[in-house]
């Protein structure tokens, strides 16, 4: 038997976005799996599994204590989105290291996050929950021009459109109502005033209520009116860090969390720090990679270390930058095209990745038809001694890429 504490991982994810996640972790843990599907490329990194509907809470629960009649666990995990309410749930449960249920249900629910912020004076965009396209007209005329819309309680940047005149209204808030539709915990609109600023995130370590922010993520968006997340940047002596960082942690707190990882998203209004939202968990779009390629921070063995209790190791090892840049098509079609020029990619020994996601003759859909995870064919990742650098060599990457579709008639 092994004498490694084991953890419990909820939902790997993919393989791409998420895989780095279960290595990490699975180099310092023994890891069992509750999953919705047989493990495939997650089996080198287990060492036991359960099937089960992660959509149905009993099911999950059922699952999650059969494997710890099986193991003696030392914590339970996810890097998943959709699944960190039932996370919570189980780990509470099985009687291991979790926040409070009300407290990740609130990470989950923007409105309640809203009002968290301003009970406590976090700076954050005004913000009204609509139901009907009555109230959503109401809001706007409470919250003024440029407005978005977004569904109450979903991620990614699914079902958000901006708009900047009141004709824009009803079209607007169909795209947000059918999206909030898909979620099973509030299926409200959130109306709230646009954030004119640069976009960023905060990448956070929380610990007995304590946080440290150990990167700043720049971004960069597809074009209005919708938010599509385009790229990210990380450096390690950003200096929006410590301009950042306590407005973050003023979030985490207000929301009540005490540890675990959180992913803060906000806007540079008029050079200072707005709140857009707090996700309790590592970043998507290998944010948390780029990270460990920038400073050399594990943020996915930080994770299940704080699941476990632990205090995790934030030393930083390393002093450089990391980039990643997505790839669509500049319209919705069948892929006819996906290369990059291999002399450029046999050079550049900065450039640390070129992922495809998407085959030949898949339908890749942008919004307002799709949205990210319909829209992106792939992405690519480069390294530097500092942002200006790595922002460089992406756009000298890009360049190198094809990414070609045919519409479909």
């Amino acid at each position: 038997m092994s004498a490694r504490p084991v953890v419990l991982v909820v939902s790997p994810g993919d393989q791409t976005y998420r895989g780095y996640c279960l290595e990490q972790v699975a180099a310092i843990y023994d890891v069992v799996l509750l999953t919705a599907t047989e493990p495939s490329w997650e089996q080198p990194h287990i060492v036991d599994h359960a099937v089960a509907d992660l959509r149905d809470d009993a099911e999950l629960l059922a699952a999650g204590r059969a494997l710890a009649a099986r193991h003696e666990l030392a914590g339970v995990l996810t890097w998943d989105e959709w699944y960190l309410v039932a996370t919570a749930r189980l780990a509470y449960a099985l009687g291991l290291p979790t926040n409070p249920i009300e407290t990740v249900r609130a990470c989950r629910n923007k409105a309640t996050a809203r009002a968290l912020f301003a009970r406590d004076g976090v700076p954050s965009a005004a913000a009204m929950r609509a139901r009907t396209l009555l109230e959503a007209g109401l809001a706007t005329m409470a919250l003024g021009y440029p407005a978005v819309l977004k569904p109450t309680a979903l991620a990614a940047g699914i079902g958000a459109i901006r708009i900047d005149r009141p004709e824009e209204l009803a079209d607007a808030y169909q795209f947000a109502a059918s999206a909030a539709d898909r979620s099973r915990e509030d299926t409200a609109v959130l109306v709230e005033e646009y954030l004119d600023g640069p976009e960023l995130s905060v990448e956070c370590v929380t610990h007995r209520g304590t946080t440290t922010a150990v990167a700043v993520t720049r971004k960069t968006l597809g074009p209005p009116p919708y938010f599509v997340e385009t790229g990210h940047t990380v450096d390690a002596g950003d200096p929006l860090l410590a301009q950042a960082a306590p407005v973050a942690a003023a979030a985490i707190k207000a929301l009540g969390l005490t540890d675990g990882i959180q992913h803060v998203e906000m806007r540079l209004v008029d050079g200072r720090p707005r709140l857009i939202e707090v996700n309790a968990r590592i970043a998507g779009d290998l944010i948390g990679h780029l990270v460990h390629l920038a400073t050399g921070i594990d943020l996915a063995r930080a994770a299940a270390d704080l699941a476990c209790g632990t205090a995790p190791d934030l030393t930083p090892t390393r002093h450089r930058a990391a980039g990643i840049r997505m790839l669509y098509p500049t319209a919705s079609g069948a892929l006819t095209a996906r290369h990059i020029n291999p002399p450029f990619a046999t050079r550049a020994r900065w450039l640390r990745q070129v992922k495809w996601t998407r085959r030949l003759g898949d339908r890749l859909l942008l919004p307002p038809e799709g949205d990210v995870f319909t829209a992106r064919a792939g992405h690519f990742i480069v390294t530097g001694r500092d942002t200006t650098t790595v922002n460089e060599r992406l756009d000298a990457t890009a360049a190198e890429i094809t990414v070609t579709t045919r519409a479909h008639r």
